[in-house]
């Protein structure tokens, strides 16, 4: 199937861009990448190939790997323009995430929200991870004037981790992992019909692999499926194969 994955020109999350593309190419779908304009390859947060402080806190070395052969393919180096997407010619919809300063081009564009509500609106399948849950927060629905998130069961970011690693690194790194001023949990629940519907699943730092999802998450309403961060990158990918192989 034809999947598109939107991203910034930089600063997006390694492992939650090279793991689905790596997976999901291998069980024969085809990555369009868009950026704003197109037409250049985008990368990702530098701090995350070497690790963000201290070596630590950065991308596990498969999907480093996973993410240096990326960056040899040809869908990766000639992105399309999200400007002028035609939500239909695709099957699927991919939204990383990654929370650099680079990350608000994408997190923040008008243009890109609306084009990602006309593609929820085809009720086609739809995968966010991370801060990439809030580019659904804050897509609206042209019917209600609500984000499409609104009835939907959801997780991201939880604020646990978000604030942790900003107290942990704030020292050296300042606001590094404050892309916004308010959390992206708290962001996402106000998206929400009821803060009920949010799920932050359990409370751990250990990260799911290639071979093992016992402490990875993942939260599937219908045909949306969400992902809190980079260590539940293997088993969102897989999840949402199985999403896009059953029948609608």
């Amino acid at each position: 199937m034809k999947l598109l994955m939107p991203l910034p020109d930089t600063d997006f999350d390694t492992t939650e861009v090279a793991v689905p593309w790596r997976l999901l190419t291998d069980l024969g779908h085809s990555i369009v990448f868009a950026t704003e304009h197109g037409g250049a390859a985008p990368s990702c947060d530098p701090r995350l190939l070497t690790g963000v402080i201290f070596g630590k806190l950065g991308a596990f070395p498969q999907p480093r790997a996973f993410y240096a052969q990326l960056t040899g393919a040809a869908e990766f180096g000639c992105p399309v323009s999200w400007l002028a997407l035609e939500p239909a010619d695709y099957d699927g919809m991919i939204l990383p995430g990654g929370h650099a300063a680079g990350m608000r081009q994408y997190l923040g564009s008008a243009e890109l929200h609306a084009k990602v509500a006309q593609f929820w609106s085809l009720g086609r399948p739809v995968a966010a991870i991370c801060h990439g849950v809030l580019v659904l927060a804050r897509a609206t629905d042209p019917h209600t004037g609500k984000s499409v998130l609104a009835d939907k069961q959801t997780t991201c970011l939880p604020k646990y981790m978000e604030r942790g690693a900003y107290l942990a690194t704030g020292w050296r790194l300042g606001r590094y992992y404050r892309t916004y001023p308010s959390y992206v949990e708290d962001e996402v629940k106000d998206s929400l019909n009821s803060p009920q519907q949010f799920r932050g699943g359990p409370r751990t730092t250990t990260r799911g692999t290639a071979t093992d999802d016992q402490h990875a998450f993942v939260v599937q309403d219908g045909s949306y499926l969400s992902a809190r961060w980079p260590g539940d990158a293997y088993l969102f990918a897989r999840r949402f194969h199985e999403m896009l192989m059953s029948p609608r």
